[in-house]
């Protein structure tokens, strides 16, 4: 699927990080970052292990205050605002993590549930109503009453992206979504944030290292080096960029044009 060539409009920024730099002691984490990330688009951070990756998501739901530079979410500049008016952000903002990170202990329903009960005031009735009508988007209506345990590894990201979605954000971050899948899953995970985006209008940022999944998801595609970005542009631009670390992560994978 090439979403490139069906790029969404340019509106509002979302995101917006100018001038960020961020160190931990003596080691220079971020230089200098720039982007921006428009209403509805979906935008993939790819880079090796170390170049920087986590620490910028951080930056965006404020876990982390930049050393200089703004960083801007949904028109509100991060690094300036604390307590309540940062967690009415984050309440935002819907994040996949790597692993899940699922309760164990919890049913998918009792899962997604635990989220409705502490920022929405629903009735049993409705918020039963909106743990099925999520399942039922991400494929899963009879998963509710089982435990992660009886999940597979796709089941399990599609029900942490239930979980994501089911407050409604208006921006979801994924760290590394498609992480230990089949190419099966991937694809079918990946087919999903497409449809959040064309269905609901949601802007996404993805750390992903998951070709197959940047190529399925992005519209743009930026290449984090040792803090900095090298080069921004569509997977197969990137692909092609005349860097020695850029080389050396793609190696010989074919990258389609179009």
């Amino acid at each position: 699927m090439n979403k490139n060539a069906n790029m969404p409009a340019a509106g509002d920024s979302v995101v917006s990080m100018v001038g960020v730099s961020k160190s931990f002691g003596s080691t220079n984490v971020l230089r200098d970052i720039n982007l921006e990330v428009k209403k509805g688009e979906s935008a993939v951070v790819m880079g090796g292990s170390g170049s920087g990756k986590s620490v910028l998501i951080k930056h965006i739901v404020g876990l982390l205050k930049p050393d200089s530079g703004t960083v801007t979410v949904l028109g509100k500049h991060v690094e300036s605002i604390w307590g309540d008016e940062l967690d009415h952000l984050r309440l935002s903002i819907g994040y996949l993590f790597q692993s899940g990170a699922l309760f164990d202990s919890m049913t998918v329903k009792e899962n997604l549930q635990f989220f409705l009960d502490r920022h929405k005031n629903l009735t049993q009735q409705e918020a039963d109503e909106t743990i099925l009508k999520t399942l039922e988007w991400v494929g899963l209506p009879e998963k509710l009453s089982q435990y992660p345990a009886e999940l597979s590894g796709g089941q399990k990201k599609r029900i942490a992206l239930a979980r994501a979605i089911i407050l409604e954000p208006e921006l979801i971050l994924y760290d590394e979504p498609t992480t230990g899948l089949d190419p099966v899953s991937v694809r079918m995970v990946s087919d999903l944030i497409v449809q959040l985006q064309a269905e609901r209008g949601i802007t996404s940022i993805a750390i992903t290292h998951d070709l197959l999944c940047a190529e399925i998801i992005s519209d743009s595609v930026h290449f984090l080096q040792d803090g900095q970005f090298l080069t921004s542009g569509s997977l197969s631009e990137i692909s092609r960029y005349k860097d020695p670390a850029i080389a050396s992560f793609f190696g010989d994978i074919s990258v389609p044009t179009s």
